[in-house]
């Protein structure tokens, strides 16, 4: 039967110094803040819209120079869905008066 008070080498008592308790709180607080701007950068929305703008941006940017026609004719079905969509909405709104 054990007892609560056994201590193996796991659970005796550790004796670091001052020294290096104070390094394990500083790497304790390096590792906290590292956690702490993560969870910031996901959850700053405004910066998020502003990195997947860039990014969108850049990736039109490098088709147009790879190929452009492919970029004329995502602009042109685009263009074509808006357009679609703003015809609907002008006609529902004439045909209800």
């Amino acid at each position: 039967m054990s007892t609560d008070k056994d201590t193996t080498p796991d659970t005796a008592p550790d004796h670091r110094s001052t020294a290096e308790l104070r390094a394990e709180a500083d790497r304790a607080r390096a590792a906290l803040a590292g956690t702490l701007d993560a969870i910031e950068y996901k959850l700053n929305v405004p910066k998020q819209i502003k990195i997947n703008t860039r990014r969108f941006t850049l990736g039109l940017h490098r088709l147009g120079d790879d190929n452009p026609v492919a970029l004329a004719g995502i602009a042109l079905g685009a263009a074509a869905a808006v357009g679609t969509v703003v015809w609907w909405g002008v006609k529902t709104v004439l045909d209800r008066r």
